[in-house]
């Protein structure tokens, strides 16, 4: 290297030597106490005379190094430990230096097996799992199209497990995850205008349906969401308190989803869910999922399964797996410790009078105020022995409560005595019959929120007054405060999401059970076909914010018909199927037509199809009748058929001699001569043995409303519709239905098999609780949405090596997931 000119300081010289270049060398000596602890890294470790030099890539590490070391303090051993992995190539970017100083510096023995894994050392990750990584994000955080490229590239650089990704191959995994989910960049472009003639006036419906759903960042970052405190901004009755919370956490956003395990999730859980998960994951935090099994008497170990079934089926992966029941013991020491400090007591009162004393005079009787119970200032001793008798099963139910002595004179019911314990004898379905007292929610929330160090404690509006019960009982025992916000839950009107109705319906017949398409509990809409993604999309649309949101249905299957427009594959489909025998072709005429999957998504692509002398059309699209206004097939006109090479024109038609019905058409295909332009074109599908098409469907499952009203209320069983389930039998769907119902299971599993192995809280039944028959979706031309029910057997799909096709014992079941948007200037 050159010498330094005369001017040029000695530090800038000295920095230049080991590499750095005139720039870098000059910012490295701008801070007099980085400057100094650079130099004094390259005198004491020799770096100048070090064997083969050091290139400007390390020298710069090293000059990160200085800097870290500056601002931080850090012993000789953690020094020298951070910098042979710098010089030995083991540590590559500014931020696992920054990231090891702080390892070293918090740590007084060095383990290097934790050393890496926390610097990112050795870091790899395959394409598969990158692009699993980036669609899990897509789906959880509800992006909408191209135009949140940006902003997604920079939410998945935050996913931890991406935090040492190569950004320049996040980007590419994120376009690639684009154009799979919403097709190439250009097909998302804005359309030009038609032409004034073929432009329709845009329903009141159709223009709130066209408008852009809010962006990623109006839901996690404006809003209630956006006004939330930031970690460790939640006040505490003692300062170390948040000392040891921020240590806890590192200062990231903790939360929690909490159900209770007595009954299936539905449509309005998915919000908790999207709010919870997704806040956690939006700020690179993370989120428990906890069930909040504190009553035996109403928990069954189906309701624990779905649950984290239904989590995951909508994208998310719990960062742990936690039960209230895991400190049921530290609880109960709470307990004991609160009634040491006289706030808490046991009461022998019954549940009446209990009621009657905290102001509750009956149904339709104003609350009044509260008077103490004649227990409430009973010996310390006393209760504290009264409360290891209720632990030792001496009392029965009812006889005896724990219950927080609170503040009586306060305006909120919540600060009335709030039960602590109960007496249950319903053994628990994991501590067995160890305990004889369960806490209550009111006690157990707030403190297990406090154990998991929650940073957002987030829950809806109805628990808005638990809030000072919750916040009283932390500070009572001298706990970890974490902040409780609500938000307004989602309604579905329409339907019923009570767990006491559904059960009435379930258990009297109404519906086949809690996943039958016509309900809105989370599992009947998987069973129904409604992607995850859609769902995940319409609750980002609606925001999140104190107000209840109350939607119709018929706005729900909106959005998800507008989810699916651009996203499922379209095959051709006859519902009620009428033959059409084309008297031009010989029997043995054979054409392969290739189709388009989708024709704005070129990504899905294309199948193969037979067209031959006979095919089938729908009955719909034939009448005797013809009318100027009728643009289908009649006798002695012309139609097209979508994607066949010429029209055909109906020459007779043969009936039932019994009924009048007609049950074949015989056409002419107008494959000579000037080629005619039909009106309309129409669906099909063609019979041919070999190629095995066309493929029966022997049920299709027509789902409309379960009630007559938006809102059943009251008697709900008299607004039932008992016609709302209809079952099309003899449905055929063209051939291509093998190969995308084959692509779709095993992609579905390929991708959550790539989940399931970055999982924090991996299981075996994991693959088997995300993908369902529900995966295979298609449009039924013309038609509907539709998706394969769990009731279908398809052999060929459950084998590697099973060819395509209908096999023995095999059973077709599809279900409309929803209808299509009618075209207003649709002609009949």
């Amino acid at each position: 290297m050159s010498g330094p000119s005369k001017a040029e300081d000695p530090l800038i010289s000295l920095f230049k030597s080991i590499g750095l270049s005139q720039a870098k060398a000059v910012e490295a000596a701008k801070s007099p106490k980085a400057a100094a602890t650079l130099k004094n890294l390259i005198d004491k470790y020799s770096l100048t005379s070090r064997d083969g030099g050091v290139n400007e890539k390390t020298a710069g590490l090293i000059a990160a190094l200085a800097g870290q070391l500056a601002k931080t303090d850090v012993d000789e051993n953690g020094e020298k430990f951070v910098l042979d992995r710098i010089l030995d190539g083991k540590l590559k970017s500014v931020d696992q230096v920054t990231a090891a100083v702080k390892y070293v510096s918090s740590h007084s023995t060095i383990d290097e097996a934790e050393f890496d894994k926390e610097c990112g050392v050795g870091y790899s990750i395959s394409p598969e799992e990158l692009l699993n990584h980036v669609s899990e994000f897509v789906t959880s955080s509800a992006v909408s199209g191209w135009e949140k490229l940006g902003q997604t590239i920079s939410g998945v650089k935050a996913v931890p497990a991406l935090r040492w990704a190569n950004p320049l191959e996040i980007k590419n995994a994120v376009e690639s995850v684009f154009s799979t989910t919403f097709g190439p960049k250009e097909a998302n472009k804005p359309k030009g205008k038609e032409p004034a003639a073929k432009a329709a006036k845009p329903t009141k419906d159709a223009a709130k349906a066209a408008e852009p759903a809010p962006s990623q960042t109006s839901v996690f970052e404006e809003g209630f969401l956006g006004a939330l405190h930031k970690p460790g901004g939640n006040p505490q009755i003692h300062p170390h308190l948040k000392e040891q919370h921020l240590a806890a956490t590192g200062g990231q956003v903790w939360t929690r989803f909490p159900p209770e395990p007595n009954g299936y999730l539905h449509i309005g859980h998915s919000k908790a869910i999207f709010v919870n998960f997704g806040y956690a994951a939006h700020h690179g935090g993370k989120c428990y999922l906890r069930y909040d099994d504190t009553n035996p008497e109403k928990e069954e170990g189906h309701y624990f399964d779905s649950i984290l079934e239904m989590v995951r089926w909508l994208g998310y992966e719990p960062w742990k797996i936690t039960y209230s029941s895991d400190y049921f013991d530290k609880l109960h020491e709470l307990a004991v410790e609160l009634v040491r400090r006289d706030k808490a007591y046991v009461c022998h009162c019954t549940k009446d009078q209990i009621k009657y004393d905290r102001g509750d005079r009956g149904e339709g009787q104003k609350r009044e105020k509260p008077r103490a119970c004649i227990h409430r200032n009973r010996p310390v001793e006393e209760s504290l022995s009264e409360f290891e008798k209720m632990k030792n099963g001496e009392y029965k139910p009812g006889d005896a409560n724990l219950r927080m002595k609170q503040d009586l004179e306060d305006g909120n019911p919540q600060m009335w005595d709030l039960t602590a314990y109960r007496i249950l004898e319903t053994p628990h379905h994991r501590t067995m019959d160890k305990w004889k007292i369960y806490p209550t929610y009111d006690f157990t929330h707030c403190l297990v929120d406090s154990f998991e160090n929650i940073s957002h404690s987030l829950c809806t509006t109805e628990f808005i007054l638990s809030r000072v019960s919750y916040e009283w009982l932390c500070d009572a025992l001298e706990v970890y405060k974490p902040r409780q916000s609500e938000y307004g839950r989602l309604n579905l009107e329409g339907t019923v999401m009570s767990k006491r109705k559904i059960h009435a319906l379930v258990d009297e017949g109404f519906v086949s059970g809690w996943d039958d398409p016509r309900l809105y509990t989370l599992v009947a809409l998987r069973r129904r076909g409604i992607p995850p993604g859609a769902i995940l999309s319409f609750v980002s649309t609606l925001g999140v914010s104190t107000a209840t949101t109350s939607i119709e249905t018929a706005r729900f299957e909106n959005s998800v018909r507008q989810y699916l427009e651009n996203s499922a594959p379209r095959l051709l489909m006859v519902l009620k199927p009428l033959k059409v025998t084309i008297e031009n072709l010989p029997e043995d005429h054979v054409e392969f037509v290739t189709k388009p999957l989708h024709p704005k998504v070129s990504s899905l692509g294309s199948v193969t199809i037979p067209f031959t002398r006979t095919i089938y059309i729908d009955s719909e699209d034939f009448r005797l009748e013809d009318s100027k206004d009728y643009f289908r097939l009649a006798p002695g006109k012309t139609v097209g058929l979508f994607q066949a090479p010429h029209p055909i024109t109906c020459t007779s038609y043969k009936t039932n001699p019994d009924t009048g019905e007609v049950v074949e058409l015989v056409c002419r295909l107008e494959n000579e001569g000037p080629p005619k332009k039909p009106k309309a074109f129409i669906q099909w599908v063609a019979e041919h043995a070999p190629s095995g098409s066309p493929v029966r469907i022997d049920e299709t499952r027509i789902f409309h409303p379960l009630f007559k009203s938006d809102k059943p209320s009251g008697d709900f069983r008299s607004d039932i519709d008992t016609n709302s389930l209809e079952v099309v039998k003899g449905a055929f769907v063209e051939v291509g239905l093998w190969h995308l119902a084959k692509q779709a299971i095993e992609s579905a599993r390929k991708e959550t098999l790539s989940r399931a192995k970055s999982s924090s809280t991996p299981d075996a039944a994991f693959v088997d609780q995300v993908v369902g028959n529900e995966c295979v979706r298609f449009q039924g031309l013309r038609i509907a949405y539709f998706a394969l029910d769990k009731d279908a057997r398809v052999s060929c799909l459950n084998s590697d090596t099973a060819e395509l096709g209908r096999k023995q014992g095999d059973y077709l079941v599809l279900n409309r997931i929803v209808s299509l948007k009618e075209d207003a200037g649709k002609s009949v």
